[in-house]
């Protein structure tokens, strides 16, 4: 296969009600063809979601949206542009990053999740800076991280979660 430079197509999902905002780095094929995030059939982030949050796993990008923000979660990625080698993370070069000031002027962030180390690693070199909410790094719900279980995956995510929301 060979590097193709993509662009990011597809709006963030937020309002001034988010209160955490969830980063991938970039979407996969799946996401870019269904133009929004975690498309992949495999991706566990809205069963994951939508089991922290006791609801129904949302089908359409309709229930998605309104799933995340009746849950005051924002949604985008790190990466606006960049070269890439299908959905491989690993192969992300020449990126240009999304303005996180877009999300962070208009909703009271509290916390930011990195969905998986890469977009943690790339938050932190492209997107940092200093006043801005804390940044934690969650594991990725990407069905590449097969090494940690739906079970684990939930534990993890939902006392993150939960955490941002019980400080004052």
């Amino acid at each position: 296969m060979e590097y193709t430079h993509v662009f990011h197509t597809f709006e963030p999902v937020f309002d001034h009600n988010s209160d955490i905002l969830i980063l991938g780095s970039f979407p996969s094929v799946k996401s870019r063809e269904n133009q929004f995030y975690y498309g992949h059939p495999q991706n566990r982030f809205w069963k994951v979601t939508a089991d922290i949050f006791n609801e129904p796993i949302p089908g359409t990008i309709e229930e998605k949206k309104q799933f995340l923000l009746r849950n005051h979660i924002a949604v985008w990625d790190v990466i606006a542009s960049c070269d890439i080698i299908g959905s491989s993370d690993s192969s992300i070069r020449n990126v240009t990053a999304n303005d996180m000031n877009v999300i962070l002027k208009t909703a009271d962030i509290r916390k930011i999740c990195a969905n998986g180390d890469k977009a943690y690693r790339l938050f932190l070199k492209y997107c940092r800076k200093e006043g801005w909410p804390e940044v934690v790094k969650l594991p990725s719900t990407s069905p590449a991280n097969a090494a940690c279980s739906a079970k684990r995956l939930v534990e993890v995510w939902k006392s993150e979660l939960t955490a941002a929301r019980s400080r004052p």
